[in-house]
């Protein structure tokens, strides 16, 4: 079975991609570069002993699309590729509709161009938006999410489910919340480009002396300590969630939450940091950024109960496995 990973060299394909190929899978990936590194496929190779196939291509570009199909038997799909910062979406929110939107029609048209129906689409706890209460649950009305990227996310989401209603896909909705972490090996992480947009990296840099603090945005939030809380969730978790969630699919469309139900503010995982590693990290307050709201929680029983998933990892192996990534890689993929 040979599965197409869009976005496949970026942080939570070249994990997921590590997964599919420890549980027997043929992967392909495909990814522009733009956000990511060739590097990745190397280190996939040293992991796993298998070096997947690269293609450099857009997803947008449906003429590249059908060669990937054309070329390989697919017989499923996991859609990463996307734009996801959102202070970026907030300041070019054309490019990243464009890209987001288009990306994935894109893909689902070469799909059914050449009779693949099984997709798995990587979406975000973004599309609850801004006004409902947390933990989100999946049977919730979605509201207005504060930024484009999540707007993004919801937009596609229900062109995926039109897409499903129309018989042309079978898919699954997978919304998660915080990934951190990195594989155990510290050959694959999190490597952001320019100022993290994420705070794991941006304190893990600060940590190994690449910054000289971290910028903590806000601390007027309704949370413990002022400071945003999210649910943090391990990247190796999640990967495996893409797979259980590929190998369960069923006719149609479906929504599931991965993340844990627990909840770490900004200031805790700070300090969950430095009680893992032994590492202080010096941070400023600073004002909030537009379109951060105060929680965002997971309510994961239905992916315990669909796809018998549950989160194993704590925040002390998030923080840890981080840093192992980070000392190997000072400089990221470099």
């Amino acid at each position: 079975m040979s599965v197409l990973l869009t976005g496949g060299c970026g942080y939570i394909g070249s994990h997921t991609a590590v997964e599919l190929i420890n549980s027997g899978y043929d992967v392909i990936l495909a990814d522009d570069l733009r956000n990511s590194s060739e590097i990745v496929v190397e280190r996939i190779e040293q992991i796993t002993g298998t070096l997947p196939k690269l293609y450099k291509a857009d997803v947008t570009d449906r003429a590249a699309m059908d060669t990937i199909f054309e070329e390989n038997d697919i017989t499923a799909v996991i859609h990463f590729a996307a734009l996801k910062s959102v202070p970026a979406s907030v300041a070019n929110p054309l490019e990243y509709y464009r890209n987001n939107i288009s990306g994935a029609i894109t893909v689902m048209e070469s799909m059914a161009a050449h009779g693949c129906r099984t997709l798995v689409f990587s979406s975000s706890a973004t599309v609850y938006g801004s006004d409902l209460p947390a933990p989100f649950v999946e049977t919730m009305p979605l509201s207005q999410p504060s930024h484009p990227y999540g707007r993004s996310k919801q937009m596609m989401e229900q062109i995926i489910t039109d897409a499903a209603a129309a018989g042309l896909v079978d898919a699954v909705l997978l919304r998660y919340f915080n990934p951190i972490g990195a594989h155990e090996s510290g050959l694959i992480g999190e490597d952001p480009s320019g100022v993290p947009g994420n705070l794991m990296p941006y304190i893990t840099q600060v940590a190994i002396g690449r910054r000289p603090y971290l910028n903590v945005y806000g601390t007027d939030y309704d949370t413990r300590d002022g400071t945003g809380l999210r649910d943090y969730l391990h990247v190796m978790d999640l990967a495996r969630g893409h797979v259980m969630a590929m190998e369960q699919i069923k006719p149609g469309c479906d929504a599931i939450n991965l993340g844990t139900g627990m909840g770490t503010t900004v200031l805790e995982l700070v300090s969950a940091f430095e009680t893992a590693v032994g590492i202080h990290v010096p941070y400023e307050i600073g004002p909030r950024r537009a379109g951060d709201i105060d929680v965002i929680l997971a309510d994961p029983k239905k992916a315990e109960l669909v796809l018998g998933w549950k989160a194993e990892k704590t925040i002390e192996d998030m923080c840890r496995d981080t840093w192992n990534w980070q000392v190997k890689n000072p400089n990221g993929y470099v």
